[in-house]
């Protein structure tokens, strides 16, 4: 089993080929090919950690569809003042499929 760990959004995931991920929001149209810094290679026994090498992989994805997240719900309240402030946050997304893990 080949999988990767990849740096995308702030975060890191953990992708294999096939694998749908969401993402924050990328760059790009639907359908075109984006490329993702790999942080991690794992190749059945085979582990690499080693970043001269990693920098050789190549995890590539393919922009499936953008989307925004759940709304979430900010309220601020202080008691005896009179003060209220409601506020809602919806985050951009972007659904990726991996395409290939090339070491």
């Amino acid at each position: 089993m080949v999988y990767a760990i990849v740096r995308a959004g702030g975060r890191q995931e953990k992708v294999s080929v096939g694998d749908l991920v969401t993402l924050d929001r990328v760059a790009g149209e639907s359908g075109s090919t984006i490329e993702l810094p790999a942080l991690l290679l794992v190749d059945g026994d085979k582990v690499t950690s080693d970043s001269k090498t990693l920098a050789n992989v190549k995890v590539s994805a393919e922009i499936v569809e953008d989307l925004r997240g759940p709304k979430i719900s900010i309220m601020k309240y202080k008691n005896k003042t009179g003060y209220k402030k409601r506020q809602g946050f919806r985050a951009e997304l972007t659904t990726v499929k991996i395409t290939g893990i090339d070491a």
